[in-house]
């Protein structure tokens, strides 16, 4: 079969998918259904955890998270709900302590450009109409007629995707009842702080991002406890300029300048995921999975992680060597993504609550949050390592496996997450532990829990673990 996996959507989500399935060997080809790249802005925000999953992937840059980094903004610290006080991200496990701003159109180009440079082939104007599927694969049909065949299709087409639409999968949640304005523009005299609330007059944020330009997003009072039909005519009125000029004023009795408006929105609340994310042998990822409030920046990010565990798992079952456990069992990708959507959903829906109730009790509630946050305790660290994606974890009952592993200095001069491979796991050996013979042995130079090894997945989570090198004759065929 000439197409092994059939990726759905050009989006970031769907060409990570690409990119990690062809960095695993597998045959992949991309179908958007937009005869052009899409320059609306969107998501602006690719936090550590994100930029780790891309470093390893190489390129003529080094890596793919050392292309988007060049091209972007770090700034260390993030928002929750639009807080005043802000959770740093300096003090992270991570090479890549900040959040990166940039403009979505622009991590589409980088993307778009590895993929051509690994020969991967993009089909823009390739809009799915249907699939249907047996044993052997998926037949895909195009509004056109057009058919095509792959062994599995990974459906990464958006919020009203096709794929899940062709599996005919519910996608059961919440709709809107708020609906605030964002939009990416030039500004005169961008404001003193970034974020700006207040329970009588209603939101506004205004963040920088790369080339001069600003991404400016909030509510007012009359944008919240709308019904499912309001906020959809609400959503439909896209803001002009003097619409924005005239609500900045109403917010903040300036417009700040705003010289030129690169695109305008609106943005709401509804929240919803699918029940299943795998159907035979078609998969959901990013927003064709779940779609929540823009909060925090967290769709692209976690879309881009559900690619990165969905693609080894399945280039292992495209190749025959998955063993049942990441195909249906407790390690596949259904079971350890879906639990992700739900916990994304809380926390956006609790994001949404802090900013846009403009009440006394609502302010009362927002000063609390900001207060335990300013205080840089446990609340600050939760909030962080969540939105980080530094903390996400598939272990249970506080075991190391399924835990992240930290980007590790290793002997050689390299570090661990660019020695991982999408199509194999990495064993770590830690001081002068001795390992018995594998595909790919690397020796850390810094300590982690006070382990003789790690087996790294990888997504770079960890598979197994030893305390001591005595136990580590594994029959590794397992793995």
């Amino acid at each position: 079969m000439g197409i092994e996996v059939a990726v759905i959507g050009a989006g970031p989500v769907g060409m990570a998918a690409a990119a990690f399935l062809h960095q695993a060997g597998v045959a992949v080809r991309v179908f958007e259904a937009n005869p052009e790249r899409a320059w609306q802005s969107r998501a602006t925000t690719i936090h550590p955890r994100t930029l780790e999953l891309f470093d390893s992937l190489p390129d003529e840059h080094g890596s793919l998270a050392a292309r988007l980094v060049a091209a972007g903004n770090p700034v260390p610290a993030t928002h929750f709900a639009a807080l005043p006080n802000r959770l740093s991200y300096a003090g992270l496990d991570t090479s890549f302590p900040f959040v990166l701003l940039l403009p979505q159109p622009e991590t589409e180009r980088l993307l778009a450009e590895h993929l051509a440079e690994q020969g991967v082939v993009v089909e823009p104007g390739w809009k799915l109409a249907d699939l249907t599927q047996d044993e052997q694969g998926v037949t895909i049909v195009s509004e056109t007629g057009d058919t095509r065949r792959a062994g599995y299709v990974v459906g990464a087409d958006g919020a009203h995707s096709a794929t899940r639409h062709a599996l005919g999968l519910a996608f059961p949640g919440t709709p809107a009842s708020t609906m605030g304005f964002l939009a990416d523009v030039r500004l005169e005299r961008p404001p003193a702080q970034p974020h700006n609330w207040d329970y009588e007059r209603g939101s506004y944020s205004a963040l920088p991002l790369p080339g001069g330009i600003y991404r400016i997003f909030g509510h007012e009072p009359g944008d919240t406890g709308l019904t499912p039909e309001e906020a959809a005519r609400r959503q439909a009125q896209i803001p002009d300029e003097a619409e924005l000029r005239a609500t900045l004023k109403r917010l903040a009795d300036d417009d700040f300048g705003i010289t030129e408006v690169l695109w305008a929105s609106r943005a709401g609340d509804t929240t919803r995921h699918v029940e299943q994310y795998r159907t035979g042998r078609v998969f959901l990822a990013g927003d064709a999975a779940h779609v929540h409030l823009p909060a925090g920046g967290q769709g692209l990010n976690v879309g881009v992680q559900d690619a990165a565990n969905l693609a080894w798992k399945l280039a292992a079952e495209v190749r025959g060597r998955a063993p049942r456990r990441i195909i249906d069992g407790p390690q596949s990708y259904d079971a350890e993504r879906r639990p992700i959507a739900a916990r994304l959903a809380a926390n956006t829906l609790a994001q949404a609550a802090l900013m846009v109730t403009f009440t006394p009790g609502g302010k009362a509630l927002r000063d609390l949050m900001s207060d335990l946050i300013g205080r840089d305790g446990d609340t600050a660290d939760e909030l962080r390592g969540w939105l980080s994606g530094l903390d996400i974890s598939y272990a249970e009952d506080g075991s190391l496996v399924g835990r992240r592993v930290p980007n590790l200095p290793l002997a050689d001069g390299g570090t661990l997450h660019r020695a991982l491979r999408p199509d194999r796991f990495t064993l770590v050996a830690f001081g002068t532990a001795t390992v018995p013979e594998f595909d790919e042995v690397v020796r850390s130079t810094r300590d982690w829990h006070g382990l003789a090894a790690v087996l790294v997945r990888p997504d770079g989570y960890a598979a197994e673990v030893w305390t001591t090198d005595e136990n580590l004759t594994t029959d590794w065929t397992e793995h």
